[in-house]
Order: C-alpha cells, then structure tokens, then sequence
C-alpha cells in the first residue's frame, strides 16, 4: 500500500522569533517566582528556556528589560484568561462576589509573585524602576478596563466605580503581603473581606 509523506510545515522567521521569546519570557517568571530577583540571571533564565545566549541578548539585552517584558506578557496571557471565564459568570450580585474572587486568584498566581519581586528590587535599581515605571501604567490600565468588562457596565457606570476598584485591589495586594507567612488564615480572611468590598463594588 503506497503512503504519502507529507514534509513537516517550517515556520517563519517571525514565528521561531516568537517562540524564543515566549521561551524567555516563562522563564524569566519561573525564575523571578523560585529563586527572586536576586538570584535571577540572564545567563540561568537561556539555560532555563533552552535558548542561546546570543538569542536572549538578542531579544532583551539587559535584565531589566527581560523581566519587565517578562510581567507584561505574563499580564496579558491572564488577561485572555479572565476574558474567557467571564463568559461563564453568572448575572446579578453573584457577578460581583464571583469577578472579586477572580481577581483574587490572579494576586495568589505567579504575575504578583514576580511583580512583588520587582517591585522591593526596583527601590534600590534605577535601571529597574525605569523599565517597570511604564509597564506598572499599562497594567494599571488594563486592569481596569478588564475589570469594566467583568463587573458589567450596570456596575462599572457608577461614578465611583474607579475608586471602588482600587480599593478593592490594594485590599487584595495588601492581604497578600501581610499574610504571606500564614496562607492557612488568608483565604478565611479573603472570604470575610469578600463580602464587604462586594458591597462597596455594587453599591
């Protein structure tokens, strides 16, 4: 029986490029997550990722563009997350309780470890703090509008909407810091919060 071979599809030079970067970029926040700001190289993240280091100086010449570059994708890989379960949350008050509960588990996922890492580091490393300054602006942004699109616009129209949501996010940024060494209490302090912020948000 005669087969047919069919030659394996080659991609582009922008695709590998892609590729690389994803690489990269992972695990720059791999590494940021085990071993800090500190003990992440550029040298350990190319041996991490499986990548030359001729191509990592290639895409992101310094440390502190990689790991910068490195929130930022990692923020908008979380960001198609979100969107795609909103579809599945449900109308009404629920909505509220259930968006905060989201918004939750991105300040327990790996973004805010990364983030938190980068931030304590960029108050001593200006190179840092002026790649972070930029990219902290887009998020911040983004992060509102996302959460526009979740609340739904019945909640997000109110006129103090903005200030509501920020409030609730420091909570949530402070919860994580102060309880980082008793996780076993934080979620019950989480769900006591829940409720009072999901008042404020729908009021």
């Amino acid at each position: 029986m005669a087969t047919t071979s069919t030659k394996p599809v080659r991609r582009t030079q922008a695709e590998r490029s892609a590729a690389t970067q994803a690489r990269l970029l992972e695990a720059t926040v791999a590494s940021l997550v085990e071993v800090g700001y500190a003990r992440t190289t550029t040298t350990a993240i190319a041996d991490r990722a499986g990548v030359s280091r001729g191509a990592q100086m290639h895409h992101y010449p310094s440390k502190a563009e990689l790991v910068a570059a490195a929130i930022e994708y990692l923020a908008d890989r979380r960001a198609e997350q979100l969107r795609v379960e909103a579809a599945r949350l449900p109308e009404g008050r629920d909505r509220v309780k259930r968006v905060l509960d989201l918004l939750w588990e991105s300040h327990r996922g790996p973004l805010f470890q990364a983030a938190v890492e980068l931030w304590v580091a960029a108050r001593t490393d200006a190179e840092l703090r002026e790649r972070l300054v930029p990219v902290e602006a887009k998020l911040a942004a983004g992060i509102y509008e996302l959460s526009r699109e979740l609340f739904g616009e019945d909640v997000a129209s109110a006129p103090k909407f903005a200030l509501r949501l920020s409030m609730a996010l420091t909570t949530m940024q402070g919860l994580t810091l102060v309880n980082v060494h008793s996780p076993r209490t934080l979620e019950r302090t989480w769900s006591s919060y829940r409720g009072e912020l999901a008042r404020v948000i729908a009021a």
